[in-house]
C-alpha cells in the first residue's frame, strides 16, 4: 500500500510551492490535480502519471466520491500518490473526505501545506489582512453551498471581522451586497476583488461594498477572492469615481 500526499499546489506560480511539495512531485508515481494547477507545476513531476480531477462552476467536474475511490485505488498499486490542490488543501479544498476515505481505507495520508488564495491577494496588494489599530481579526468564507447542504451563517462571520476575505462569490455579487447589509455591514465598506491572485495575468479592482456587482461585473473567467474591510480603503479611494478600472495588472 502506498502513500497520498494532499498537496498545496499555492496560487500558480511554481516558485511559491514548498519545498517538501517539489520533491514530492519529482517522486511521484501519479498526480491528481485540480483544474487550476498551472503546467509549470505539473511540469515538476516528469515521472507521474498526470489525471486531472478538477471541479470548476458551471464545468463539467469530477464527482468527489469518484476521485475519493482513485485515490483509494492508486494508493494499492503506487508507492506515492499525489493529490495536488489549488491554494491550501484545507481550506474550501474537500480535504477531510478525501482524509477520510483514505483513513477508512486504511491507507496512509499526509497533508502538505500551499499558500491559499487570500495571502496571495494580499501579498500582490501590498496591504496586510491585519494592521494594528485597524484590523486584528480576519476570517475566510465563502457564500457557496454544495448540492445537498444547508444554508450557513456566513454573513454573520463576514460581518464580524475586521477584514472578511470571501471565496467563490463573484458570480453571486448582488445577493451578497444584500445579505451583507442585511446583517449591518455599511454599504461604504471599502472592498477589493482580485482575480487570479498570483498568477500571470492577474487583475485588481476595488471600490465599496455597493460597486460590488459592477467590480464582478468587470472580471474575467479567472478565480475571485473579496477582501472586505478597512485595510482596503487606500485602495477603495484611489477608485472613488470609476470603482470598476483596474488597479493594476500585477503579473501579466
Amino acid at each position: 500500500m502506498g502513500k497520498v500526499y494532499l498537496v498545496g499546489a499555492g496560487p500558480g506560480a511554481a516558485d511559491l510551492l514548498t519545498v517538501r511539495a517539489t520533491r514530492l512531485l519529482a517522486r511521484a508515481d501519479v498526480v491528481f490535480h485540480d483544474a487550476l494547477v498551472e503546467q509549470e507545476v505539473l511540469d515538476l513531476a516528469p515521472l507521474a502519471t498526470k489525471i486531472a480531477v478538477g471541479k470548476r462552476c458551471g464545468a463539467h467536474s469530477t464527482s468527489q466520491r469518484f476521485i475519493n475511490k482513485r485515490l483509494v485505488d492508486a494508493a494499492a498499486r503506487q508507492a506515492i500518490v499525489v493529490r495536488l490542490k489549488g491554494g491550501d488543501p484545507m481550506l474550501f479544498g474537500r480535504a477531510q473526505e478525501e482524509i477520510d476515505a483514505l483513513v477508512d481505507a486504511g491507507v496512509d495520508v499526509e497533508v502538505v501545506p500551499g499558500v491559499t488564495a487570500a495571502l496571495a491577494a494580499a501579498a500582490s496588494l501590498n496591504v496586510s489582512l491585519t494592521r494594528r489599530g485597524v484590523a486584528r481579526s480576519v476570517t475566510l468564507v465563502t457564500p457557496r453551498t454544495g448540492e445537498g447542504e444547508s444554508t450557513h451563517a456566513w454573513t454573520r462571520a463576514a460581518a464580524g471581522a475586521d477584514t472578511a476575505v470571501l471565496y467563490m462569490g463573484a458570480g453571486q455579487a448582488e445577493s451578497i451586497v444584500a445579505a451583507l447589509i442585511d446583517e449591518g455591514v455599511d454599504a461604504d465598506r471599502p472592498v477589493v476583488l482580485v482575480e487570479s491572485a498570483g498568477r500571470a495575468g492577474e487583475s485588481q479592482c476595488a471600490g465599496r461594498l455597493r460597486d460590488l456587482p459592477q467590480l464582478a461585473a468587470s472580471r474575467g473567467t479567472g478565480p475571485v477572492v473579496i477582501l472586505l474591510g478597512e485595510i482596503a480603503r487606500p485602495l477603495a479611494e484611489q477608485r472613488t469615481t470609476h470603482p470598476a478600472a483596474p488597479l493594476r495588472r500585477a503579473l501579466g
